[in-house]
């Protein structure tokens, strides 16, 4: 590590989040943690005396400014917001409701957007930051089952791409991190999923929900060594935009890109054949 920094980190009661902020104080760092009960804050506060926890809900869009303004002033200037809070939904998209689409996008998408809102300013007054969205190898590649959870992350990849070119003249930085599986609690009990309804659906998605159920707490990616992996990427000069992390969602989102592009490649008269 070159030098400490200040990191806030949204969601930090359990997995990446608990790991991130466990191996960054280790390390050094200051960490502002948000969580959702006095219970959790408590908790995450005796982890260390650079452990400062703040209750928030990332869906209560109208605290956020208020949280970060706070956050600065007791505190100081957040070097690194790492948006790390969010949730899986599955489900079958024909059984799935608007409503619980629109809470994995306000969970997933606009409380990060949120969270990015109200630390930029400060980030751009100073000509300094870097801002790390947890999104998933979901944003590249897609499964049965989890549409509104790829929806949201293919969503944030997308912002967080766009954001790091716009305040790239700032000297901020935005790198998209996007896991594969890894032993957190995603696909056990942090898992919203939708009830079935739909018989046709029976053969096809059912032994796909069983497995993922059957695989969670067996995943190859290990936690702390992600964390270890985005501390790196914190202390780098030069981050990425886009960081893999696991084998396995390094060989699925070669293979996405290599059907993507042979894909390509076999319609590409067609689609040349819209020019004036």
């Amino acid at each position: 590590m070159t030098t400490a920094k200040t990191i806030l980190i949204t969601g930090v009661s359990s997995g990446f989040g608990r790991a991130l902020a466990q191996e960054a104080l280790a390390a050094g760092h200051r960490v502002i943690g948000t969580v959702r009960s006095q219970q959790a804050l408590e908790a995450f506060e005796a982890l260390h005396t650079h452990a400062y926890g703040r209750l928030l809900e990332i869906t209560d869009f109208g605290r956020i400014n208020e949280v970060v303004a706070g956050v600065e002033s007791a505190i100081g200037p957040v070097d690194v917001l790492v948006n790390n809070a969010g949730y899986g939904h599955e489900g079958i998209m024909e059984e799935s409701s608007l409503a619980e689409m629109r809470h994995q996008f306000d969970v997933n998408v606009f409380g990060a957007v949120a969270m990015i809102k109200a630390v930029l300013p400060a980030m751009r007054q100073r000509r300094r930051g870097h801002i790390i969205n947890i999104t998933s190898m979901g944003s590249f590649i897609t499964m049965p089952g989890i549409s509104f959870y790829c929806g949201s992350k293919f969503a944030l990849e997308g912002i967080s791409e766009t954001l790091s070119k716009e305040v790239a003249p700032f000297n901020i930085r935005v790198t998209a991190v996007a896991p594969g599986s890894f032993r957190t609690d995603w696909a056990g009990r942090s898992m919203v999923r939708s009830a079935r309804s739909l018989a046709d659906y029976d053969a096809s998605f059912d032994p796909i929900r069983q497995a993922r159920e059957e695989k969670s707490g067996k995943q190859l990616g290990d936690p702390v060594k992600a964390a270890h992996a985005i501390l790196t990427l914190i202390d780098s000069q030069t981050p990425p935009a886009h960081l893999l992390l696991g084998s396995d969602a390094l060989d699925l989102v070669r293979q996405k890109l290599a059907a993507l592009g042979q894909e390509i490649d076999d319609w590409e008269s067609l689609t040349r054949s819209t020019d004036h």
